[in-house]
C-alpha cells in the first residue's frame, strides 16, 4: 500500500451500494485518515445518505469492501455514530431528551442491560457539550428543530465514537445550532474523532473541512477542497444547475435530471 494510505482509518475500495436491488453508488474508492474532517458533497440523489447507511450496515455493499481501522465493516459498529436527517426520525415517540441521548450507549452495553453510572455520565456529558442539559427531562417532540438536532448530536457524543457521520446537520436549523455544531466538530478533531458530514453548502465545505468527497452516484473527486472544487468537477457533479459568481459556486437545489433521489435524498 502506498505510504500516504498506510495510516488511513476509513477505506472504501471499489464499493457499490444497492437499494431495492438497484445500485445507488457505484465503484467508489476513497480513503480518510484518522481524525480527518470530511465534507461529503453532491446533488440530491447523489448517494450521500446511501453512503452513510452503508457505513452503519443499513444498506448492503454489493461489491467492494469498507475497512474501518483496517477491519472489515461490522467488526466495530458500536464505534460508528450516525445522525440521520431529522425527517427520518419519529419526533413524536414519547421519550425525553435524556432518554434519546442515553440510546447512544446501547451499542456499548447491549439492549437488554440496564444503563449504569458510566452510561448516564456519558449521556450527561453529551447534553452539556451541546448546551441542552437543562432540557434533559423535556419530551423530544416539544423541542425546536435546532434543539432536536442538538439532542441527536448529544446522543452521538454519548456513544464516544471513533467515526461520526452527520447527514445534512445544517439543514433547517438556526444559526446558533449551526455554530454549536461546527464548534463541536472542532473539539472532536482535537480528540482524534474522524467526522464525515454531508452538506449542500459548497462554500462551507471549502472553508471548514480539510477533505471533500464529491459524489454523483460515483466518485467525482476526493481530496483537498482546492483540488476537488474545480469548475470542471463541480459541473460534472451538478450539471448545468451551477453558476460561478465571484469565484464561488452557487447550486440550484432542484432534483437531478431523471427525477427524485433515493433513500431520503429526493427533493
Amino acid at each position: 500500500m502506498p505510504g500516504d494510505l498506510a495510516n488511513a482509518r476509513l477505506e472504501l475500495e471499489d464499493v457499490t451500494v444497492s437499494y431495492n436491488g438497484a445500485p445507488v453508488l457505484e465503484n467508489v474508492t476513497f480513503h480518510v485518515h484518522h481524525g480527518a474532517r470530511v465534507a461529503v458533497v453532491g446533488p440530491n440523489g447523489a448517494g450521500k445518505s446511501s453512503l452513510f447507511k452503508a457505513l452503519v450496515g443499513l444498506l448492503p455493499v454489493s461489491r467492494g469492501r469498507i475497512l474501518i481501522h483496517g477491519q472489515t465493516l461490522g467488526r466495530h459498529r458500536d464505534l460508528v455514530a450516525y445522525v440521520p436527517q431529522r425527517e427520518e426520525v419519529d419526533l413524536h415517540f414519547p421519550v425525553t431528551v435524556f432518554d434519546v441521548v442515553l440510546m447512544g450507549r446501547f451499542g456499548r452495553r447491549g439492549w437488554l442491560k440496564a444503563p449504569g453510572v458510566t452510561d448516564r455520565k456519558a449521556a450527561l456529558r453529551g447534553l452539556e457539550r451541546m448546551g441542552i442539559a437543562g432540557l434533559a427531562d423535556t419530551p423530544l417532540g416539544e423541542l425546536s428543530g435546532g434543539q432536536q438536532q442538538r439532542a441527536f448530536l448529544a446522543r452521538a457524543l454519548a456513544q464516544e465514537p471513533h467515526l461520526l457521520l452527520l447527514d445534512e446537520p445544517f439543514t433547517g436549523v438556526d444559526a446558533p445550532t449551526q455554530e454549536a455544531t461546527l464548534g463541536m466538530l472542532d473539539l472532536l478533531r482535537d480528540e482524534g474523532v474522524t467526522v464525515l458530514v454531508s452538506t449542500h453548502d459548497l462554500n462551507m465545505a471549502a472553508s471548514r473541512f480539510e477533505q471533500v468527497v464529491l459524489l454523483n452516484r460515483r466518485l467525482v473527486a476526493s481530496g483537498s477542497p482546492v483540488h476537488v472544487f474545480s469548475p470542471e468537477n463541480i459541473r460534472e457533479a451538478f450539471g448545468p444547475r451551477v453558476l460561478f459568481l465571484g469565484g464561488a459556486a452557487v447550486v440550484d437545489e432542484c432534483c437531478p435530471p431523471g427525477g427524485a433521489g433515493k433513500e431520503g435524498e429526493g427533493c
